[in-house]
């Protein structure tokens, strides 16, 4: 078996990034290179101002950069020098046409695969490590094989299975690693050259290999079964507020039996995030392409669930504030979909600030984290997918009058008339929450998204505490 000496990973992103950055660092012997058509993503790689927030991840690339890490523009180059390429591109769901609001809109896929086709110059193993429905890897052979019949190619899949916030810890010590690839002589010698570099960090008995279908559709259901449980959670934690139960009395409960487990049954504002929505929403379409209209519906429940608990906390505010929010100044708290990362995609903070808006409120947002013109884009993102489904959007106008981006979180919760917290950042915690109190307007209303803070703590000092499902 041929020794890999170069690899080329196409996409910088939240996955291209810190994955080959890990790889860099347990794998010394090893050219990699990652590229990206974006410039200016390529020039924050090769800064300290790393455009992708991820705890560790910046001293990673600080000690291999230079070394057997780099990062370029020059995909051409990349691609002819590597024996093995990562794919590590956007998948998001389309906007249009054939499959609109399911399916994965693969074009950047296929222009990098029809990229590889038109520069090799010799045999490579092509990594699906994008996020990708079921059978993707049949349109990568199909395009290579017709592109050029002159080289082997082997194409893989090889799924990422990271948390944003903890994606080196995850990459580092992994629960698995999952490589999927054709059961042929060529193809099992493919999944061992990827499997013999995880194992210069991973346990072998971690390196699962299956067929290639197999690993691609191993990837969408993990975050179908994790989405589930935090719509399953969500949907009991709006039982919990009409009946006096305490979701989190009740998930504890539930979490200490054996057989489910306590993780992913914190109740919240909604999920969010790159992955969650996109694959269970593959999912859906491939279910009705297959004719499985009642699998279909059921993993589309978990959707309309999350989507459900974002409309129901924000409509929580509206009604709380005695029906109204036109013109009255409300502070968010967050808008990362999750805590220790920069990426918004998905976030719960998008729709809430929505629909705030869509009532007339001044929006005042601060995140430690999240640059004020991503979450501009968020929100302009978000109009046109509601105009494509003709629903009432705001305009570009609208949106830059009322929502007020702040770097200081006791600037944007001055003389607000409520504070909804809607990232579970650690810094939250930590906040002067008397002195919150005593600049906001009375009554001063505080609105829980995470349960992050002690509201019973927090009702002490003056506010009126509302928490999901308590």
């Amino acid at each position: 078996m041929k020794k890999i000496k170069n690899i080329c990973c196409i996409g910088a992103g939240y996955v291209g990034g810190p994955t080959m950055a890990v790889f860099a660092l347990k794998c010394p012997h090893i050219k990699i290179t990652v590229v990206d058509s974006n410039p200016d993503k390529i020039k924050a790689w090769n800064t300290d101002e790393l455009p992708v927030y991820e705890p560790g991840l910046l001293e990673i690339v600080k000690e291999v950069r230079g070394k057997n890490l780099f990062f370029s523009t020059d995909v051409d180059a990349a691609i002819e020098e590597a024996e093995m390429i990562f794919i590590s591109v956007n998948t998001p769901t389309k906007t249009y046409g054939v499959g609109k609001g399911m399916a994965a809109d693969l074009k950047y896929v296929e222009l990098c695969t029809r990229q590889i086709a038109r520069v090799a110059k010799s045999d490579k193993i092509i990594v699906e490590k994008s996020t990708l429905p079921v059978r993707t890897a049949e349109s990568i052979k199909a395009i290579i094989n017709g592109t050029s019949s002159e080289f082997n190619f082997q194409v893989l899949s090889n799924p990422e299975f990271l948390a944003e916030g903890t994606a080196i810890n995850d990459l580092l010590h992994g629960d698995r690693v999952l490589i999927g690839g054709d059961q042929t002589p060529e193809g099992l010698e493919a999944i061992e050259a990827l499997a013999e570099i995880y194992a210069n960090w991973m346990p072998r008995e971690r390196i699962l290999t299956t067929r290639l279908w197999s690993s691609e559709l191993s990837k969408l259901t993990a975050n179908a079964f994790l989405a589930q449980r935090v719509s399953s959670i969500n949907a009991i934690s709006a039982l919990c507020e009409r009946t006096g139960a305490d979701v989190d009395e009740v998930a504890k409960a539930v979490g200490m039996d054996s057989r489910i487990g306590p993780k992913f049954l914190k109740a919240s504002v909604g999920f969010g995030g790159s992955c969650f929505q996109k694959d269970i929403l593959n999912l859906v379409y491939l279910c009705r392409h297959f004719n499985l209209p009642q699998v279909a519906d059921y993993w589309e429940q978990v959707i309309l669930m999350n989507d459900y608990q974002k409309k129901r906390f924000a409509q929580n505010v509206i009604t709380t504030l005695f029906n109204t929010v036109s013109g009255k100044k409300i502070a968010m708290l967050g808008w990362a979909f999750k805590k220790d990362t920069n990426d918004s995609r998905e976030s719960a903070a998008i729709y809430v600030a929505d629909e705030l808006l869509q009532d007339q409120a001044e929006v005042h947002v601060y995140d430690p984290q999240v640059s004020p013109q991503r979450m501009l884009d968020d929100l302009d993102f978000l109009q046109k997918i509601k105009n494509g489904n003709g629903q009432i959007q705001l305009s570009p106008e609208e949106i830059r009058e009322r929502l007020i981006i702040h770097d200081d979180p006791y600037d944007a919760t001055k003389d607000a008339h409520a504070t909804l917290i809607i990232t579970e950042w650690d810094e939250f915690k930590n906040y002067d929450w008397q002195k919150i109190h005593e600049q906001m307007l009375k009554p001063a209303f505080l609105f829980d998204g995470r349960n992050l803070l002690d509201g019973k703590k927090m009702e002490e000092t003056g506010f009126r505490v509302y928490q999901v499902g308590k």
